[in-house]
């Protein structure tokens, strides 16, 4: 466990973000590994039948992040308040409300699955093995929302140590079946799907023994099932938003991916290789504002909002600066990277991968400020200005997706991201301002003095009293 409310500002939330870029790099390589292995094993075809469903993936693994989070940030909150009889409560509601969320999740991709491949525009000549691909990846969607949920948990409580050390054995293990059942049992690309299920169902429960021997104040007891509607309802209020939210961001991507398909398997492929680039390039940025979220959670459990300014303006320059560094980089070796993941590509394949990459490389600063502002937000437990910004976010991608791609061709849809990431950074930056004025602490001041918080601003969940 960690307590973020003393100590260096930037010191702590880099120091807590290492692990979580670590795992994010992890979960991705092992991503990126099925795509290797798709596309040399098995070929283009392969490749655009995982390329074509794993937007729809990614929603629903974005989804559940959402509301996963949203639900561990009462639980930091609670934490950085000390007052761990909520911390263990919080953490029974949690268990309850992922349970149903898992079962809804998977209910909906196997009922409508049908309908999903039509919306997707999924090319007739791989829609029934794409169908079948993403069957077999609902099942692993309802062990996601549980480790989801418990290493969110696990990073409320200042520990982003553990996630990281199963989320390398899920992904080693990942690999290890998808060789085997591929190259070994010769099985299609569904044996990339099985191989996903199964790392994580294991992953999952190794980490909730795991959590249960390690933190005595995690073992729930029954009293803390004990219906209470208003706590109940303190954590819908932020995860129902969060989850809507990052809904909308895979919504946009879905839609994306749906225009992109109209342009057959090879376009397929070389968007979907170039996206894995986009996704890796951008961990760093994503890892700090994930870490920020902690930080700010607990923090203002503790009322210490000085400490939230400061740390939310050290990691803004520090996610700015990056950003610049990241698009060089990704500009210079994009070409080289995607290549990576295709089965001797044509030069036509390679050039559409470089001229996504290098359009949306010019615009990784707003993206940069998007992770910051939207994750301070929802650490302070605001969930509907985030929401809000995901819901420009998804309009501005909409219009470049289909309004440009008229116009544009595959050129237009490689605009779609950067639009979106402006307008949305616009917003939520300026959201940040006027909420944080709002509590009218000074700039200047005593990182550790508590502030008293407008009642307005104030959560509504039981609280102990924190001397100002």
């Amino acid at each position: 466990m960690k307590n973020m409310t003393t100590g260096n500002p930037l010191k702590l939330i880099l120091l807590f973000m290492i692990p979580i870029l670590i795992g994010n790099i992890f979960h991705q390589f092992y991503i990126l590994s099925d795509l290797y292995i798709l596309g040399h094993y098995l070929g283009i075809r392969a490749l655009a039948i995982a390329g074509a469903m794993t937007p729809i993936f990614i929603m629903a693994v974005m989804t559940s992040l959402g509301f996963t989070n949203g639900l561990s940030i009462i639980t930091a909150q609670r934490f950085g308040a000390n007052d761990i009889k909520n911390v263990r409560k919080s953490f029974a509601i949690g268990i309850v409300l992922s349970t149903a969320f898992a079962f809804f999740i998977f209910c909906f991709l196997i009922l409508k699955m049908d309908l999903i491949l039509e919306l997707m525009n999924v090319p007739q000549d791989i829609f029934v093995d794409a169908g079948r691909f993403m069957s077999i990846l609902s099942y692993g969607v309802i062990a996601i929302v549980f480790y989801n949920f418990l290493a969110g948990i696990l990073r409320s409580l200042g520990d982003s140590k553990t996630p990281l050390y199963y989320l390398i054995f899920s992904s080693v293990l990942n690999i290890l079946i998808n060789i085997t059942f591929i190259v070994k049992f010769h099985l299609d690309v569904t044996g990339v799907a099985f191989g996903t299920c199964i790392a994580q169902f294991i992953s999952a429960i190794l980490c909730l023994a795991y959590m249960l021997i390690k933190y005595p104040m995690l073992r729930i007891k029954k009293q803390d099932f004990s219906f209470d509607f208003k706590y109940v309802l303190e954590h819908l209020k932020i995860a129902f938003p969060m989850m809507v939210q990052f809904s909308i961001i895979g919504l946009g991507v879905i839609t994306v991916q749906s225009v992109c398909n109209q342009f057959g398997t090879d376009t397929i492929a070389a968007f979907s290789a170039a996206t894995r680039i986009e996704q890796l390039a951008t961990l760093p940025l994503f890892s700090l504002g994930h870490a920020l979220t902690t930080y700010v959670a607990q923090n203002f459990g503790a009322r210490l909002i000085r400490r939230i300014r400061q740390g939310v303006l050290q990691c803004f320059i520090l996610s700015s600066g990056a950003s610049v560094i990241l698009a060089i980089l990704s500009y210079a070796w994009g070409k080289n990277l995607a290549a990576l993941f295709l089965n001797n590509p044509s030069e036509e394949i390679l050039a559409q991968s470089a001229l996504y990459i290098q359009i949306t490389t010019l615009f990784y600063i707003f993206l940069a400020q998007i992770f910051i502002f939207r994750q301070a937000l929802q650490g302070m437990g605001r969930a509907i200005i985030p929401l809000i910004s995901g819901i420009i976010e998804l309009i501005m991608r909409w219009f470049a997706a289909f309004s440009l791609a008229a116009y544009m061709g595959y050129k237009g849809i490689c605009y779609a991201g950067p639009i979106a990431w402006t307008s949305a950074a616009i917003f939520v930056f300026i959201s940040y301002i006027i909420l944080i004025k709002r509590f009218n602490v000074p700039l200047f001041g005593p990182l550790d003095q508590k502030s008293p918080i407008k009642k307005e601003l104030q959560p509504n969940y039981p609280q102990k009293n924190i001397q100002n």
